[in-house]
């Protein structure tokens, strides 16, 4: 049996693609589990992202309620600061007269502690004739 060159040539080529397709197979397969591997893993996040996007729309709901019942509470408590305005003023207008009040005694304070007593003075006799008419009153002048 003799082989003509183009048959030979045919069974190298045959054989080359025989070792070919041998050492593809188990790249193939390795490419499979990849594949298998992203496809699990790409379901995980479709699921995450899906959880996460409930849980920020529930979020979102109650961030809207709360802002709902902060415009309340807020428009409630200008209602009341409105209310206290008078009570804050009258408040105010009092810490006024107390310190006028305050300083009037000082200036008082200081006028009589600035007031000496002469002998001879006005004073003097006005204090001498009012110990007198103690002393008439007790009995004892």
């Amino acid at each position: 049996m003799i082989i003509s060159y183009g048959a030979l040539a045919g069974l190298i080529a045959a054989v080359a693609l025989l070792i070919l397709v041998l050492f593809t197979i188990p790249v193939l397969i390795r490419v499979a589990k990849a594949a298998k591997e992203v496809n699990k893993t790409i379901q995980l996040t479709n699921e995450s992202i899906q959880q996460v996007t409930k849980d920020v729309d529930e979020l979102l709901d109650q961030t809207g309620d709360l802002l709902d019942k902060t415009n309340v509470l807020m428009a409630d408590v200008n209602v009341k600061m409105k209310t206290m305005d008078p009570v804050v003023q009258a408040a105010a207008d009092l810490g006024v007269s107390v310190s006028d009040v305050n300083a009037s005694s000082r200036r008082m304070a200081k006028k009589v502690s600035n007031f000496h007593l002469k002998r001879d003075g006005i004073m003097s006799s006005a204090l001498t004739s009012v110990f007198a008419r103690r002393r008439r009153r007790k009995g004892k002048d």
